[in-house]
C-alpha cells in the first residue's frame, strides 16, 4: 500500500487531470446554466419578431432589394471560399484569413436574413425559443469572432510589411490556424454566456420584440426583472471584443505606415497601400457600425436606428466585403479569371 501511494505522489500528470477537471466542470456550469434558463422558458410561447417592413409599394421594392442584397452576398461569399479553396496559388495566411471573413459573412447573413423574409412573405412575425436562441448565439459569435479575425489580418498585414523576411516563421500554417480558431473559440464563449444568460430573465407582455431578428439589447426591453447588471456585463464585453481588436488593429497599420514612408520606392508604397485600403475600409464600415449599436447608453437608443444600422452591418457589409477584396485584389481577379477560363475550355471540350 505504500509503494503505492509513493507512485501516486510522484505521478506528474495529475495537476494537468485536475485543470482538465476544472475546465470540464466549467463547461457543465455554462451547460447547466443554459438548461435551467431553457427550463424557465419553455411554457411560454416564443416572441413575435415586428419586422422591418410592412406591406406598402416602397417597403415592398425596399425588401426586394434587401433579397438582391443577400442573393450578392451570399454568391460572393461563397465564391471568394471556393476560389481561395481551389487556387493553389491563394494558399497563403493572408488568403487564408480571407476565406474565414467570407465564410463568417455567409453565416451571418443566413442568421438573419432568410428568418426575416419567411416571415415577411407568409404573414407569420412569430419565432419560437429555439430559433430565437439560436440567432443570438451565432449573431453574438460570429460578430465576436469577426472582430478578433480582422485584428488577426491586421496583425498579418504588419508583418508582412515590416518584417518581410521573417513572414514565414511569424505567420506559418501553424500560427494563422491557430489564431483563426481563437478567433471562431472566443467568439462562441461570448455567444453561450449571452444567450444563456439572457434566456434565463423572464419576459412578459405581449412579447414584440422591435427588431427584424433577435438581438440581445431589442430583447432585454421585454424584460420583467432587473437587467441592469447584464447590461453592463454586455458594455464590458463590447469593450473588450471591439476596443481591443481596435487597438491592435491601430497599432499594426501605424507601424505600417510608418514602414510605408520609410520605402522610398514609389511601387512598394503603392502596392502596400492597395494591399491595406481594402483591410481599412472594411473595419471602418464593421467597427462603426458595430460601436454605435452596442457602446451607447440604453436610454439613447432608438428601434428605428437600431433596425437600419443593424441591417447595414449584418447585410450590406457581407455583401461589400468580398466585393472589396476581389475588385482591389489583382490576385484574386486573376484566379476568377484563370476558373472562368477553365470553365469555357471545359464547355468547348464538351
Amino acid at each position: 500500500m505504500r509503494s503505492i501511494k509513493v507512485k501516486d505522489c510522484e505521478r506528474t500528470d495529475i495537476p494537468n487531470k485536475r485543470l482538465k477537471l476544472r475546465f470540464v466542470y466549467c463547461i457543465f456550469g455554462i451547460l447547466n446554466t443554459f438548461i435551467r434558463a431553457w427550463e424557465n422558458q419553455t411554457f411560454n410561447s416564443g416572441f413575435i419578431l415586428l419586422g422591418i417592413f410592412n406591406y406598402s409599394p416602397t417597403h415592398i421594392f425596399l425588401f426586394s432589394l434587401v433579397l438582391g442584397i443577400f442573393t450578392v452576398a451570399f454568391m460572393g461569399n461563397t465564391a471568394m471560399i471556393l476560389l481561395i479553396y481551389l487556387d493553389t496559388q491563394l494558399h497563403t495566411p493572408m488568403y487564408f484569413l480571407l476565406s474565414q471573413l467570407s465564410l463568417m459573412d455567409l453565416m451571418l447573413v443566413c442568421t438573419t436574413v432568410p428568418k426575416m423574409a419567411f416571415n415577411y412573405m407568409s404573414g407569420s412575425k412569430s419565432i419560437s425559443l429555439a430559433g430565437c436562441g439560436a440567432q443570438i448565439f451565432f449573431y453574438v459569435s460570429l460578430l465576436g469572432a469577426e472582430c478578433f479575425l480582422l485584428a488577426t489580418m491586421a496583425y498579418d498585414r504588419y508583418v508582412a510589411i515590416c518584417h518581410p523576411l521573417r513572414y514565414s516563421i511569424l505567420m506559418n500554417q501553424k500560427i494563422c490556424g491557430l489564431m483563426a480558431a481563437c478567433s471562431w473559440i472566443l467568439g462562441s464563449l461570448d455567444g453561450i454566456i449571452e444567450v444563456a444568460v439572457a434566456l434565463s430573465f423572464s419576459y412578459c407582455g405581449a412579447r414584440e420584440i422591435p427588431h427584424f431578428f433577435c438581438d440581445v439589447p431589442a430583447l432585454l426591453i421585454l424584460s420583467c426583472t432587473n437587467t441592469l447588471l447584464f447590461e453592463r456585463m454586455i458594455f464590458i464585453c463590447c469593450v473588450i471584443m471591439l476596443l481591443f481588436p481596435v487597438a491592435v488593429i491601430i497599432a499594426s497599420y501605424v507601424h505600417v505606415i510608418v514602414a510605408v514612408i520609410h520605402m522610398g520606392s514609389g511601387e512598394g508604397c503603392r502596392k502596400a497601400f492597395a494591399t491595406c485600403s481594402s483591410h481599412l475600409t472594411v473595419v471602418g464600415m464593421y467597427y462603426g457600425a458595430a460601436m454605435f449599436i452596442y457602446m451607447r447608453p440604453t436610454s439613447d437608443r432608438s428601434p428605428t436606428q437600431d433596425k437600419m444600422i443593424s441591417a447595414f452591418y449584418t447585410i450590406l457589409t457581407p455583401m461589400l466585403n468580398p466585393l472589396i477584396y476581389s475588385l482591389r485584389n489583382k490576385e484574386v481577379v486573376r484566379a476568377f479569371l484563370k476558373m472562368l477560363g477553365k470553365g469555357k475550355s471545359r464547355e468547348q471540350i464538351a
